[in-house]
């Protein structure tokens, strides 16, 4: 009994496995992955130029609370400019573990 259960098992899957077999497709790129390569690349250095220009306002202003005695508000600025840095460049590598590349 057991033998003619395999039997059967076999021949009932080896016809759905033909009929689910597909050709292996040729990967191309998408017609339009230049010019969004090239507006990752724009954003990259936005977020780069960003970040350098917050940490700079914010050491600026911590300066500027130093010298004139007031509140020290600038250390939080200068905190989270470098977290927002931090994920910034992160987000790059994560999604690169992500994908797979």
């Amino acid at each position: 009994m057991t033998m003619l259960l395999s039997a059967f098992h076999d021949t009932v899957l080896s016809q759905h496995a033909v009929l689910a077999q597909l050709g292996n497709p040729t990967p191309e790129t998408p017609p339009v992955a230049d010019k969004l390569m090239k507006l990752v690349r724009y954003f990259t250095w936005f977020v780069l130029l960003s970040g350098v220009l917050g940490i700079t306002y914010a050491g600026g202003r911590f300066a500027w609370e130093k010298w004139s005695g007031g509140g020290l508000a600038s250390p939080k600025m200068v905190a989270g400019a470098m977290i927002g840095g931090i994920v910034a460049t992160s987000a790059g590598t994560i999604m690169n573990a992500v994908i797979g590349s």
